[in-house]
């Protein structure tokens, strides 16, 4: 387990993220609206009426009128951005505050956004798949926030990133050691806990699908696998002018011609 703490990888193509500080924002403020209120029936009724909820997706059941908020196919968007508590929307956050900018940054702005979107619908659309008839409400940002670190590890596998390891030791590593780790983790939980009480096949669906839509959605001339590691630059060798190699030239008066091509002889 890790929690990332800072990239070196400056923006090449944007001047701001815009689109990634506006979900953070838009999450944050879902978040007080629900979670602050958290024993309030209020925030019981946003769970359920924007919540994914599998057994309603695939007409298994049926939600009160009362607690419907938008369309059933909307929430396949709209779980995206409730949470259970803080620290579960702290740990989204922080995954999409180190590594959306970038992702945001080899796509566009709006490709980002489809980009964003479209994972979480995806995380959602698997979760529903494994467990159709389940009537627990699904949120959390976890299935697009996955499919970011998806396609950052892509495009950016050698960058530095600090992490902290086991919650205390701060170390720097290239992206694709613990980024790796964590998206074969995903698989391996879905495989071995998949009634838990983390939606594992969320993440795996936000994952599957980022790693499709970053090769058709980044910029042109964005390469994956980019070899370069941001953030270290090369050391510039200054020769003192004293050391300079010194060459010693007789005067011209006492030097042969040499004319390119033809023979020195005289």
């Amino acid at each position: 387990m890790f929690i990332p703490l800072h990239d070196k990888n400056a923006l090449k193509h944007i001047r701001r993220q815009y689109v990634t500080i506006t979900l953070i924002v838009v999450n944050c403020l879902a978040w007080l609206f629900t979670g602050i209120v958290a024993d309030n029936p209020l925030a019981e009724a946003t769970v359920l009426g924007l919540g994914y909820i599998p057994a309603v997706a695939f007409h298994h059941a049926v939600l009160p009128p009362g607690f419907v908020i938008v369309p059933e196919e909307a929430t396949y968007l709209t779980y995206a951005f409730l949470h259970t508590d803080v620290m579960h929307l702290a740990a989204n956050m922080v995954f999409l505050w180190v590594f959306g900018d970038n992702v945001e940054d080899a796509l566009g702005h709006l490709k980002f956004l489809l980009f964003y979107v479209a994972c979480a619908a995806s995380g959602a659309l698997l979760h529903g798949l494994l467990g159709p008839a389940s009537e627990a409400p699904l949120i959390g940002a976890s299935g697009a926030v996955s499919g970011v670190v998806a396609a950052y590890v892509m495009l950016h596998p050698k960058v530095r990133v600090w992490v902290l390891v086991l919650f205390r030791i701060p170390l720097p590593l290239p992206a694709y050691v613990p980024l790796a780790l964590w998206i074969g983790q995903q698989f391996v939980m879905l495989a071995v806990d998949r009634d838990g009480a983390v939606s594992w096949g969320a993440h795996v669906g936000g994952i599957l699908a980022a790693s499709l839509l970053v090769v058709v959605l980044r910029r042109r001339g964005v390469p994956l696998f980019d070899r370069g590691v941001a953030g270290i630059q090369p050391k510039t060798i200054v020769v003192p002018i004293n050391d300079a190699p010194k060459t010693t030239r007789e005067p011209l008066s006492r030097t042969k011609p040499h004319l390119w091509g033809r023979n020195d002889q005289y």
